[in-house]
């Protein structure tokens, strides 16, 4: 065979692979669910939540990361949780 057949019949069995792999959530029906920033921002102004960036140590995002995976909530509700702490000691 030539160089150039075996190309083809590599491209075509990739091809075949591509086919069979099914179309992720976020593309398919259930696309709608997921809101865009736009809708997201105003539904976290409605609750009243303000966007706040800061810079952080490594080693105290890893913690941080390690305590949201403990209590098994999300990043923000830990830090908002630890800033209150913070705050009222």
């Amino acid at each position: 065979m030539k160089k150039a057949d075996l190309e083809r019949i590599k491209g075509s069995s990739i091809n075949d692979r591509m086919r069979l792999v099914p179309t992720p959530a976020r593309f398919g029906k259930d696309s709608a669910a997921i809101p865009d920033r736009r809708e997201r921002r105003k539904l976290d102004q409605a609750q009243g939540l303000v966007s706040f960036a800061v810079k952080l140590n490594g080693e105290l995002v890893k913690q941080i990361h390690a305590r949201a995976q403990e209590s098994r909530t999300g990043l923000n509700e830990v830090v908002a949780e630890l800033l209150k702490k913070g705050l009222a000691a």
